[in-house]
């Protein structure tokens, strides 16, 4: 009994760190899947839509790096977080709500958890695609201007 309650909240805890880990590819999944659904609806086969589900998929996701690498504009890349940030969200939605539905919790809390659960989802995969992007390198030194000029470690 005591092994079984430890795995349990072992493989939850799994399934929470991959719904964090794969958040930020859940708008290159969601045009791989709409693609390749509409590839093979069009009778070109089943080989065509998987090859054009993964094509793009892939340039769904590496446009959006690059996009979001490349431009400075803060506008530009709030709208590119945004874009990213809403289907993860609504993956982190259903995945909490699922989650919730089976831990017997209360209709009401479900939805609070819910919500939750997608605004933490949708946040955290932003701040992926954020971390993509590096520093910047017109942002002045900050850091070096609160040292008084000296390095950190200079003492």
């Amino acid at each position: 009994m005591f092994v079984s309650a430890i795995l349990s909240v072992l493989g939850l805890g799994l399934m929470v760190y991959v719904l964090f880990a794969l958040a930020v590819y859940a708008l290159p999944f969601f045009v791989a899947v709409t693609v390749g659904m509409h590839v093979y609806d069009s009778d070109a086969g089943v080989a065509a839509a998987f090859v054009s589900a993964f094509l793009a998929g892939g340039a769904t996701l590496v446009a959006g790096q690059v996009a979001f690498a490349t431009i400075k504009s803060v506008p530009v890349r709030l709208a590119i977080g945004a874009l990213v940030a809403a289907p993860a969200g609504i993956a982190g939605y259903h995945a909490i709500k699922g989650l919730s539905e089976i831990g017997g919790a209360g209709e009401t809390w479900i939805l609070v958890f819910s919500w939750i659960g997608a605004i933490v989802v949708g946040a955290t995969a932003c701040a992926r695609i954020a971390s993509l992007a590096g520093p910047d390198e017109d942002a002045p030194a900050t850091a070096h201007a609160f040292s008084g000029g000296r390095a950190a470690n200079d003492g």
